[in-house]
């Protein structure tokens, strides 16, 4: 019976297995190691299985890499070729694990932790890896700004994701390193000039608007000596995008905002969630021209 449960999940995963697996089916490590002599399994890393047919598949690399360790999910440029944007194949495939420090070459493999896997993970053809924008996010750091664009364009064309998605994930993981290429990778694809943004409420806000009709605002520029979001000097007005990583100090908003209605402008605020999910109220805050 535990032979037929073995096929039966290796059928499911690639024709892979690990060694925790067959222990909890009720193999012990010395039969487990008299398959391996006889060459019924293969170790592919350490205590991760191949069965037969002995294939070189992707899929197969992939899952065995996941099984290396509980909680480890496909990522980086890994998770992107899973997902089908990514094509450039590396010497080794990249995991992600709970926890911190920094990457280390494990067993074949580049292995990362991070405290901030939930939400960001699934499954895709069985296999545990983070989400499409998550992967983008990972791969910033370390490719080229061509290569990078190639990702999100790609990601965007198969609607692997959005530009709505890929803007919330930025302001979800502001203050790793890369999101801010993404950011102007974005917005270059989209076709604004934003070198100024600083969220990714504040692209989607500038999206809305350009698609609306409505004229674009300055973005983070001072007005009567402080910063404002998005301020339009014709009408006097401003607009403030509460929520995601800025607008943390409610007392220091209130501040800014006595300022500038002293100075006679017309304050708004918006809370981010509005700009993805109720763009309307945002553009019928702003004149036409």
């Amino acid at each position: 019976m535990r032979d037929v449960r073995l096929l039966d999940l290796l059928e499911g995963q690639w024709n892979r297995v690990s060694l925790a697996q067959m222990e909890a089916l009720g193999y012990t490590r010395r039969e487990v190691s008299d398959r391996v002599l006889a060459g019924r399994l293969r170790a592919v890393h350490q205590g991760v299985f191949a069965g037969r047919p002995f294939l070189e598949d992707q899929h197969g690399r992939w899952m065995a890499a996941t099984l290396t360790a509980p909680e480890s999910y496909l990522s980086h440029g890994s998770s992107a070729a899973l997902h089908g944007f990514w094509d450039r194949r590396g010497p080794r495939e990249m995991v992600t694990r709970p926890g911190s420090g920094g990457p280390r070459r494990l067993d074949g493999l580049f292995v990362y932790r991070s405290l901030t896997l939930a939400g960001n993970t699934m499954t895709v053809d069985g296999i545990p890896t983070t989400t499409p924008e998550r992967a983008i996010i990972e791969m910033a750091p370390y490719v080229d700004d061509p290569g990078l664009a190639r990702a999100v364009r790609e990601a965007l064309r198969m609607e692997k994701t959005t530009s709505e998605g890929l803007l919330r994930a930025v302001d979800d993981h502001f203050r790793r390193r890369g999101t801010r290429r993404v950011l102007r990778t974005l917005a270059s694809y989209a076709g604004l000039p934003v070198n100024r943004a600083r969220s990714g409420a504040e692209v989607r806000a500038l999206m809305v608007l350009r698609n609306a009709g409505r004229p674009l605002p300055r973005l983070n520029q001072k007005v009567a000596g402080e910063e404002a979001d998005l301020s339009w000097l014709a009408e006097k007005l401003i607009i403030e995008i509460d929520g995601g990583p800025f607008h943390q100090d409610v007392g220091e908003d209130a501040r800014k905002e006595a300022v500038w209605r002293s100075a006679g402008w017309t304050v708004r605020r918006v809370p981010s969630d509005v700009v993805y999910d109720a763009p309307e109220q945002l553009t019928a805050l702003v004149p036409t021209t």
